[in-house]
């Protein structure tokens, strides 16, 4: 067996990752072709997930150029320690405010887990949903690796 086939995630083991991290990192086409790099915070859907950024964002305007990206979620500080998730993902803009703000509200949950912090950002949410578009990113493509996997042999 490959040593590429042997750090491989499974299925299953590739949507526990994506659920457990905390920052991905989403990489877009800008206008010159270069790629344009940002992180944030998501909320897990699947192997995919859901965000959302303000409108006149420069991913928003890659997005409306060519609604693709690649999202990276890693982990690990040594070499036989590293994990990560590449999504190449199809991603659908999302301007329907209602849809927004309820996106919105699951980062206010995901990132503020005291239920009262959550509920009480719901009204800054609403406000913010006017200026934001959601976006929610589908894999089309999905490659992982975990290194733990090799025992620390390389």
């Amino acid at each position: 067996m490959s040593r590429r086939a042997q750090i491989t995630m499974t299925p299953e083991e590739v949507e526990a990752f994506v659920a457990a991290g905390r920052v991905a990192n989403l990489a877009t086409v800008g206008r010159g072709g270069r790629p344009h790099l940002v992180p944030l915070w998501y909320v897990p859907r699947g192997p995919g997930l859901e965000t959302w950024t303000y409108a006149s964002s420069q991913k928003a305007v890659n997005l409306r150029r060519l609604p693709q990206a690649t999202v990276l979620i890693e982990a690990g500080e040594t070499y036989d320690q590293l994990r990560g998730v590449s999504l190449e993902c199809d991603v659908e803009l999302v301007t329907d405010r209602e849809r927004v703000a309820r996106i919105g509200s699951a980062l206010a949950r995901r990132y503020n887990p005291n239920e009262q912090i959550a509920t009480a950002a719901t009204q800054f949410v609403r406000l913010q949903a006017a200026k934001r578009i959601g976006l929610v990113c589908t894999p089309t493509r999905i490659v992982s690796w975990d290194h733990r996997k090799l025992g620390g042999t390389y």
